[in-house]
Formats: structure tokens, C-alpha cells, sequence
């Protein structure tokens, strides 16, 4: 018989957790039922109107456009000048985020233990880690086959829209089609990750790439793009949807960082930043947090809410973790 439990309590043992937000954990307002107008429009403000990821990423592709991107006339012939200045570009993206962020909240502690999710420190030493520690190992995977795979997707797009083989978009010719593609190139990340990310965990995929990005149950910023080069090709291959839906370069930057830079942010291991007693900034999420303490939980995220319409959605109740674990029972037993 299950035992009541306190649905506002986090779950696991007392003292799992450091810190967890209010839950239960809710997820986008635009596809549950019934309508919330309210929290429709605070969902959209929160992510595109304040000082929040998506509102930070547009004005960061906006200026690497201007200022660091090829022509697409450069673009319309492979050669070693343009796409080594891609791949320094991205490289030093990921260095200045995934970097910055963990000297700020791990390695200095400027933050403290405030707003941190798991109470343990990063780990130091490892035989799962192929360099011993968990912050080398990260770097490696995420600098190397990471920043790799991410460029060679961006040089393919740039090239395919430069000779015709991709559709391009302007602004000038659609403005509204290009807001609209900016608006829901999240939510087309969040559907395709989900499915990518179910697929890592069939047994045969996650031995061969999926179970080295999971070596990491207490996440830092390097985590987040660490992973085999198999899944990377996976991570990286929504970007391909462009191929047959219009876009302009920054559309494709903003994809890109999108995916590349959240990874860092998402994995940051603390729920925001905080600045004189406030958070500031929203980065990790107790939601995915969740996933890499328990596995077989919360596959996508909250953009589209697929856990939840297939019943592997962790809602961070108590209710929720009980539920978890009469359905990994279930499973275990055939």
C-alpha cells in the first residue's frame, strides 16, 4: 500500500536536495488544458521580454551576424578561411559560457550554495570519467566532438542556403514569417529533443552514446554539451528542419546557440543567478535536474509537455517520485 506523502515536499531521501523550487513543476501553458490566458502571456514575457535566455540568444545572434558571420556569397564554396573562423567563433562562445559559468559557480562559489540543487560538489576524481576528473572529461567532450559537430551543421546550412538547396528568408520580403520562426524555433527544439533524447535511452543507443553524457548525476556547465559524437549528430540534426522551412543566417545562428549555449545554461546546477537576494536570471531547471538524478524521467522539457502525455513526466512531488518508481518496478519486471 503506497503511504500518503506531502505533494509540496521534494522528492527522494530528506536532504537529497540543497534546494527545490515550489511544485508541482508546471508545464507550457499553450498546450494543457484549459486555457490559462494569464500565464500564456507570462510564459511568453518570461522568456522573450525580460532579461531571460531566448531574449539574450536573439540579440546574441543578431550581433554575431554582423559582426562575426560569412557572407552567404562566401558561403556558396567550401573553404578552410570561412569555416575555421566558424568553428573559433563557437569555440569561444562555449569557453565564455560553459567557462565563465562554472568559474562563477563552482570553481570560485560566488554564489554560494544558494539556489544549488544537488548539496555535493562537482566530482574531482572517477573511474566512469575518461580523464579521471568530471570538469576535464566535460571540456573534452564538449570542446572537441561539441564544438565539431556544431560548426560542421552550420557550414552545411550556411552552403545549402548560399546555393539554393535550403529556402532562404528575409526580413525585409516576411517580417511576420520571420518573428514567427525566431518565436517557435524553441518549441521545435523541445519536440525534437524529446524524441532524439527517448530514442538515447533504448538500451543499444545509450551503451554506444547516451551513457556518457549521464555520467553526470551532479550536473555543472560543461555537462550540458557533453556527450558522444553519435548523439551529438542527433542533438545538433534539428537544425535540418530548415531545409525545407524558410530561414535567414540568424535564424540559424539563434538555433544553433540555442541549443549549444542552453545545454551550458540548463546544466548550470543552479536554479538562477542571483543578484542583492534575487533571481535574476532563470538557468538550470529542477525539472531536468530531475532526469539526471533518476534517469528514467522528464525526457524532454516543458515547451512540449510529451512526459506528461506519455506518463514519464516527475512533477518534483513526492506523489510524483512514488509514481516514478512503481513504473520503473513495472518495467523491471517485464
Amino acid at each position: 500500500m503506497t503511504m500518503p506523502t506531502d505533494a509540496h515536499t521534494p522528492p527522494g531521501r530528506p536532504g537529497e536536495w540543497n534546494h527545490a523550487p515550489p511544485v508541482p513543476i508546471a508545464v507550457s501553458p499553450f498546450l494543457s488544458w484549459p486555457p490559462e490566458p494569464r500565464r500564456m502571456v507570462r510564459w511568453v514575457a518570461d522568456r522573450w521580454f525580460a532579461l531571460a535566455e531566448n531574449a539574450i540568444l536573439t540579440v546574441l545572434a543578431i550581433t554575431v551576424w554582423a559582426f562575426f558571420q560569412p557572407s552567404l556569397e562566401t558561403a556558396m564554396t567550401l573553404s578552410p578561411g570561412w569555416i575555421a573562423m566558424i568553428w573559433l567563433r563557437n569555440m569561444a562562445l562555449l569557453l565564455i559560457v560553459a567557462g565563465g559559468l562554472h568559474l562563477y559557480f563552482h570553481r570560485d562559489k560566488r554564489q554560494g550554495d544558494r539556489l544549488k540543487f544537488d548539496p555535493r560538489d562537482l566530482a574531482k576524481t572517477g573511474r566512469m570519467f575518461t580523464f579521471g576528473g568530471q570538469t576535464a572529461d566535460n571540456m573534452f567532450w564538449s570542446l572537441g566532438s561539441g564544438v565539431g559537430v556544431w560548426t560542421a551543421f552550420e557550414v552545411l546550412m550556411f552552403w545549402a542556403m548560399a546555393n539554393g538547396y535550403a529556402p532562404v528568408m528575409t526580413w525585409r520580403e516576411n517580417p511576420v514569417g520571420f518573428i514567427a520562426v525566431l518565436f517557435l524555433t524553441p518549441v521545435w527544439i523541445s519536440f525534437h529533443f524529446y524524441w532524439i533524447h527517448r530514442a538515447l535511452h533504448w538500451p543499444p543507443l545509450y551503451r554506444l552514446a547516451h551513457a556518457l553524457h549521464h555520467r553526470n548525476v551532479n550536473v555543472g556547465p560543461w555537462s550540458g554539451l557533453s556527450m558522444h559524437p553519435v548523439e551529438h549528430l542527433m542533438f545538433f540534426s534539428s537544425v535540418l528542419i530548415h531545409f525545407i522551412v524558410p530561414a535567414s543566417p540568424i535564424h540559424i545562428l539563434f538555433h544553433m546557440q540555442h541549443q549549444a549555449l542552453t545545454a551550458a545554461t540548463s546544466h548550470t546546477g543552479f536554479e538562477g543567478l542571483v543578484v542583492k537576494d534575487k533571481n535574476r536570471l532563470a538557468l538550470g531547471t529542477f525539472h531536468h535536474q530531475l532526469h539526471h538524478r533518476y534517469f528514467e524521467c522528464n525526457y524532454g522539457n516543458l515547451e512540449v509537455p510529451w512526459d506528461k502525455w506519455f506518463g514519464s513526466f516527475h512533477d518534483g512531488t513526492q506523489d510524483a517520485h512514488v509514481r516514478m518508481k512503481e513504473r520503473r518496478k513495472r518495467i523491471a519486471n517485464g
